[in-house]
């Protein structure tokens, strides 16, 4: 029995209201079904999504069961009928569809339908989709009371699909943000980079509800294929891995191409015969691209069935793509960095041992080469007694060496107490006496800096051991006009300091280090007068 109009309007209201308090997109789309369905007392309804292209991507029915769906297959692609209101999004209304010119006939185990009722769906200025109604219950066919209630449902449906629309896009962008903001945490804390590459590939896969995700990277220059270097989702199965990253794949296009490719649910695989479908639904391929090139590739595969991605959904693919180059390039400039230091310690080591002990072994071998085998006894015994305390002499100095090296002493421990440390070591190995002067808030300043602090601290002294022949030092560490300043003065020897960076006593070594913390280094020394090294670091 038709509704009257009072009723409907009520149902209209009703309606409305239902529709207007809900922000899930897909809830808005089942009630508007439902809800149309009502007010025309419809047998059967849906609501085709329509996508940027103007091709359906989603459908959603009412009074056709989960099973039947299954046995009828595919949604439509819009011929037919649907296709008209597709064309010309006006109202359409049919008494029987069969008889239509237009019509395009029911799929196999598709229910018989007879009347037909049609409105679209305007959101956003554009067609967001249409209303399908069928097979009107108590009358041969809809009215045009039903269709005038259809197209005022359109209307409040746009409404509240818009509203659900901004309110999904507000709630992607946070969770966007929310991910980005933890994948940049972990690059900037130094996480290894497949731990960085995994947690992009999630929270791709998370945020696009994809069936997996994965990052692929060339091998060698890139025509030896790709290299899957993480993944994400319920895992690849190996027909799609071959389909997805073979030759001509949308991963090796994506690579090769300068925007992502989007894909439905059939790839063309590496033989190029098309049509041989993956286990899994569409998908996006953005590269990775960084300053020297392109770096590899981020791919997200939708669920079987599921809608392609829409282009909001293709620029959070590129965005994580951006991420996950700037990691890639991070981890690689991170470690060149570290080579690069290790190559600089290794040259300071070079230059040490080469200024010091090496020069001091060869001097022993050639005077355990000089010896005359036909010399006296007493003068062979005494030119081996000289060349042993040689011998400990260099031990001494590998010794002081080793402790120059000796990492870990920063650790659990403020650098004030290191210091002190530090320089107890030296006194107890050296045995010079050594006092210590050293402002803690200072010290505490210069947490940053105290691995380089304390390395220094370990030159100077070693220079003080290997050189000076003093019998006392003393350092301190204070404030002076807003700079942090470590002073080491010692009473030994003392040096031209004009020869004193070719004279192998690392000081050039200590100049460079000063330098690159923003700081000044100064000598003052004086044959048999002592030397003094001044280190002033900001504070700020």
């Amino acid at each position: 029995m038709i509704a009257k109009s009072p009723d409907r309007r009520d149902a209209l209201l009703e309606a409305g209201l239902g529709l207007a308090s809900e922000l899930s997109l897909s809830v808005v789309l089942d009630r508007i079904v439902a809800a149309a369905c009502d007010l025309t007392s419809a047998r059967y309804g849906a609501i085709g999504v329509l996508g940027p292209t103007g091709t359906m991507v989603d459908f959603i029915t009412r009074g056709i069961s989960p099973a039947a769906r299954r046995r009828i297959g595919d949604m439509p692609s819009g011929r037919g009928i649907l296709g008209v209101l597709m064309a010309d999004p006006r109202p359409l209304r049919l008494a029987d569809i069969s008889r239509d010119p237009r019509a395009a006939g029911f799929p196999s185990h598709h229910p018989r339908m007879t009347s037909f009722l049609g409105a679209p769906v305007l959101a956003g200025g554009r067609v967001f989709g249409n209303i399908y109604l069928t097979d009107k219950r108590g009358a041969a066919e809809f009215s045009g009371e039903d269709e005038r209630a259809l197209t005022m449902l359109a209307s409040q449906a746009a409404v509240a699909i818009t509203n659900a629309t901004l309110y999904g896009a507000a709630l992607s962008r946070g969770r966007w943000l929310a991910a980005a903001q933890t994948i940049t945490d972990a690059t900037l804390a130094g996480s290894p980079i497949g731990e960085i590459l995994g947690l992009v590939a999630d929270r791709a896969c998370e945020l696009l509800a994809g069936d997996f995700a994965l990052i692929a990277t060339p091998i060698g220059d890139g025509d030896g294929g790709l290299r899957i270097e993480a993944s994400a989702g319920r895992g690849i199965a190996p027909l799609a891995s071959r389909l997805l990253l073979s030759p001509r794949g949308p991963a090796d296009r994506a690579l090769r191409g300068s925007h992502p490719v989007v894909t439905r649910a059939s790839h063309p695989g590496g033989s190029g015969q098309p049509g041989r479908a993956t286990p899994s639904g569409a998908s996006v391929f953005a590269k990775l691209s960084g300053h020297e090139g392109t770096l590899g590739v981020l791919g997200v595969v939708g669920r079987r069935g599921q809608s392609p991605p829409a282009p909001d959904a293709v620029r959070m693919v590129e965005s994580f793509a951006a991420q996950a180059a700037v990691a890639l390039e991070y981890a690689r400039s991170r470690h060149e960095l570290q080579r690069l230091v290790l190559l600089d310690e290794r040259e300071r080591i070079a230059k040490e041992l080469h200024d010091g002990v090496i020069q001091s072994l060869f001097a022993v071998g050639m005077g355990l080469q000089a010896i005359n085998p036909s010399a006296a006894p007493d003068e062979i015994a005494r030119r081996i007694e000289s060349a042993v305390g040689e011998l400990d002499h260099v031990i001494g100095d590998l010794r002081s060496y080793i402790f120059g090296l000796r990492p870990g002493i920063l650790t659990d421990r403020p650098l004030g107490e290191a210091l002190r440390l530090l320089t107890m070591e030296f006194e107890a190995r050296c045995g010079v006496s050594t006092k210590v002067e050293i402002d803690d808030q200072v010290a505490g300043r210069l947490t940053e800096l105290g691995s380089d602090v304390v390395q220094l601290t370990r030159e100077a002294l070693s220079n003080i051991s290997r050189h000076a022949q003093a019998h006392s030092c003393r350092l301190r560490l204070a404030t002076v006009r807003g700079w942090a300043v470590l002073t080491i003065h010692d009473d030994g020897v003392g040096f031209a300091p004009s020869g004193a960076r070719t004279a192998g006593l690392g000081l050039l070594n200590m100049e460079q280090r000063v330098a690159a913390l923003g700081g000044r280094m100064s000598i003052r020394s004086r044959p048999q007068q002592g030397t003094r090294v001044r280190v002033a670091l900001p504070l700020d």
